[in-house]
């Protein structure tokens, strides 16, 4: 699958530099000059978009703006934006995430960071795509579903779990966002105890899928399961995620979003918080993730 972005830029050298990084990296792109450019190429072409390179200072109608216009409108509002800014100070970056926007540019930025911030973009928006179908299938009989419990080691297992679960709520495709998320973090960084540093070394030797498959065959290790409970409540939809890992200290990617937002990962916690769940709290040595859906 080839995907399309959209790149937004009132200044053409940036637009020119970031169009050949990224076509000659295999995407095809759109480009835009200005906001209101940008915003006639959404309202006709958003359904074929993949995620949006935005410039977030410009005149006119500014990257801010087209932001808050996509998100609120409900074909655009899961399309990922990656914000492009020369500042990030904590408030720029508050401002753009309470706005929706999950992943940052500070200028001037890298080929590798633009690359990687790229490839974490569309990574949730195809997630977010898959969920999409699935939650377009006829399990009604989820909605009567009180109580379950699971057990699970990978990946895959993981995304079957949360297709499945995910068809409880309201609104599936954001609540399949956050629990993956949340899996995902349970596996990886719990049980397999693979630190945030030693990911983000291993995504940049390219050795990340090769040291995840050894982990996962570790005769100790590779044993490890993640429990996930399910309970229907009177006005609430309750999960709970625990791992068998040594915890960690969670407060920091709950405090520090700053960090969490211009790095080229690690923003899967942030991402389940402030996107699919009304509520989500760690407990004990956080190894224990509780999170809740009002209904």
């Amino acid at each position: 699958m080839t995907h399309k972005l959209l790149l937004v830029d009132d200044e053409p050298f940036n637009l020119e530099l970031m169009t050949e990084l990224l076509e000659d990296a295999g995407y095809q792109t759109l480009q835009a000059e200005n906001g209101e450019q940008a915003w006639q190429i959404l309202q006709e072409q958003g359904h074929s978009l993949s995620a949006v390179l935005l410039d977030k200072m410009m005149p006119g109608l500014s990257g801010f703006d087209v932001l808050k216009r996509m998100k609120a409108t409900p074909d655009l509002d899961f399309l990922p934006v990656i914000l492009q800014t020369a500042i990030s100070s904590p408030a720029s970056v508050q401002e753009g995430m309470e706005a929706g926007a999950f992943y940052y540019l500070t200028k001037p930025f890298s080929r590798d960071m633009l690359l990687a911030v790229v490839e974490a973009a569309l990574s949730h928006w195809l997630r977010h795509q898959a969920f999409r179908e699935i939650a377009k299938q006829q399990l009604d009989a989820l909605n009567h579903l009180q109580k379950a419990e699971f057990r699970l080691r990978t990946h895959k297992e993981a995304q079957t779990v949360t297709a499945l679960l995910a068809r409880t709520a309201p609104q599936p495709e954001r609540a399949a966002t956050g629990l993956f998320e949340l899996l995902v973090n349970a596996i990886e960084h719990g049980n397999l105890a693979i630190p945030y540093q030693e990911k983000t070394h291993l995504q940049g030797e390219g050795l990340w899928e090769e040291e995840l498959e050894r982990r996962l065959s570790d005769p100790v290790l590779g044993l490890r399961a993640v429990s996930v409970s399910f309970e229907r409540q009177l006005h609430a939809l309750s999960f709970v995620i625990e791992d068998m890992g040594d915890g960690f200290d969670w407060r920091q990617y709950l405090e520090n979003e700053t960090a969490s937002m211009l790095s080229s990962h690690g923003r899967g916690i942030l991402i389940a918080r402030k996107l699919s769940f009304d509520w989500m709290e760690y407990r004990g040595k956080g190894n224990i993730v509780a999170a809740g859906i009002a209904l």
